[in-house]
């Protein structure tokens, strides 16, 4: 994947208008370089996916990666467990990343029951499934939109099984989200992204990215049917939750 991947210049020269950021042709190019810049852990979320899935998916049970980008959950999960082991389904609304996806998968991955559907998350029948991954997706939903599509995911998880919830995150004091904000700023720029990126990308996500805080999500997955969550990582103000369904 990374051989036909681009450095992260979308937001590098002045924009007279500064688009509503989508993940369209150019996004997808870039986007390894741009996830690995700009999320600070994502690579240690993403190794944690297999040992979870050790712990806590049936042999040979089926996984969902909802808004799955390029597939790198797959891959993760790949890399970690034998090819018997797990069913996967990605699924992402962006054809381009979709297509990326499938192509990265058969070239890694070929002994692996991986697949990719370009559909909507919050209209997909959901077959049963012992883990169901949403990888920094959920932020990108309508907020009133999300209740609907966990209460639907919790019906989907057979008993025993785990939903992971990665998100961006605001926190309920002002003064400590504004230091974790100006930290996460830092973050971009020791990694090469420059004042201007950062603003005009900021700007590019408003209204599109709309996070909540931990107390939030924590809230949201208990209407949802989740009798216990807890936050198991968290790196400045971006998180992973983890959630069980009672067996």
């Amino acid at each position: 994947m990374s051989d036909a991947s681009y450095r992260d210049a979308i937001f590098s020269t002045p924009l007279d208008r500064v688009a509503r950021f989508s993940f369209d042709e150019n996004v997808v190019a870039c986007f390894p370089d741009m996830i690995r810049r700009s999320v600070p852990g994502y690579g240690q979320i993403l190794g944690m996916f297999g040992l979870i899935a050790q712990r806590h998916l049936r042999h040979g049970g089926h996984v969902y990666d909802l808004g799955c980008s390029l597939g790198a959950a797959g891959l993760a999960l790949a890399g970690a467990l034998p090819a018997d082991a797990f069913r996967y389904t990605g699924v992402d609304l962006s054809p381009a990343m979709v297509e990326r996806a499938r192509q990265t998968f058969a070239a890694e991955c070929p002994d692996h029951a991986l697949q990719v559907d370009e559909a909507d998350i919050r209209t997909l029948d959901y077959a049963p499934s012992g883990m169901i991954i949403l990888n920094f997706t959920l932020q990108f939903l309508p907020p009133e939109d999300r209740d609907a599509l966990l209460a639907k995911l919790y019906a989907a998880l057979e008993p025993g099984g785990v939903l992971i919830l990665s998100e961006k995150t605001v926190d309920i004091d002002e003064r400590d989200n504004a230091w974790r904000v100006e930290r996460y700023h830092d973050f971009k720029r020791a990694n090469g992204y420059s004042d201007l990126e950062i603003s005009q990308k900021r700007n590019a996500l408003e209204n599109v990215l709309v996070p909540d805080t931990l107390e939030t999500h924590h809230a949201r997955l208990k209407r949802a049917g989740f009798t216990r969550s807890l936050t198991w990582f968290q790196y400045l103000n971006f998180a992973s939750l983890i959630a069980f369904k009672e067996a």
